[in-house]
C-alpha cells in the first residue's frame, strides 16, 4: 500500500513523463491542498524557450490562479527533483507549507544539496522538507534521460552534427 506521499509523488512522476515526451528534462510536480491536487507542472524550458518554465514555477502560478491568492499556505508541493535556487525562492515567497522531494540535485539543488534556501532563518518563511520519496524511481527517470541524451548527441556528432546521410 502506498503512503500518501508516495501516491502524490507518482502523480508528479506522471508530469515528469510529460516533459520527457517533449524531449525536456523529466521534472514534474504537483501541488496539493486538503488532499486534492490543485495544480500540476512539468519542465518546458526548451518547448517554451523560457528560463522560467520550470515545473515548480508553472505549478505555483497555476495554484495561485486557482486559489485567487499568491499565498499558498496549507499547500504541499511534490517535485521529482530538488528545486533550484529560482524555484526554492519562489516556494519561500509563495508561503507553501511543505515540499516533498523525490531525488536530490547535488549540482544545482537549493533544498539541502548546495544551499537550503527553503529553511534559511533569515527569511520570514521556512518550508518543511521531506526528501527521498520514491527516490529510486525519480533518479532512474533522470539518469535514463541523460544516458539517452548522451547517446543521441554522440550519434549526431558522428553523423556530422545531425545532418542525414544520403
Amino acid at each position: 500500500m502506498l503512503s500518501t506521499d508516495e501516491k502524490f509523488m507518482k502523480k508528479a512522476l506522471d508530469q515528469a513523463r510529460r516533459a520527457a515526451a517533449l524531449g525536456e528534462i523529466p521534472i514534474g510536480c504537483i501541488i496539493v491542498r486538503e488532499g486534492q491536487i490543485i495544480a500540476r507542472g512539468f519542465n518546458q524550458r526548451l518547448h517554451k524557450h523560457s528560463t522560467l518554465a520550470h515545473a515548480e514555477i508553472t505549478a505555483i502560478d497555476r495554484a495561485s490562479r486557482k486559489l485567487g491568492d499568491w499565498r499558498l499556505e496549507g499547500c504541499t508541493m511534490y517535485v521529482t527533483l530538488e528545486p533550484c535556487q529560482m524555484c526554492a525562492g519562489a516556494l519561500v515567497q509563495s508561503r507553501i507549507d511543505r515540499v516533498v522531494i523525490g531525488t536530490m540535485n547535488p549540482k544545482a539543488g537549493c533544498a539541502g544539496s548546495l544551499l537550503n534556501i527553503l529553511q534559511m532563518p533569515q527569511f520570514n518563511h521556512q518550508v518543511e522538507i521531506t526528501r527521498g520519496v520514491l527516490e529510486a524511481e525519480c533518479s532512474e527517470m533522470l539518469s535514463s534521460f541523460f544516458a539517452d541524451l548522451r547517446v543521441r548527441l554522440k550519434e549526431e556528432k558522428k553523423d556530422g552534427g545531425g545532418a542525414k546521410k544520403s
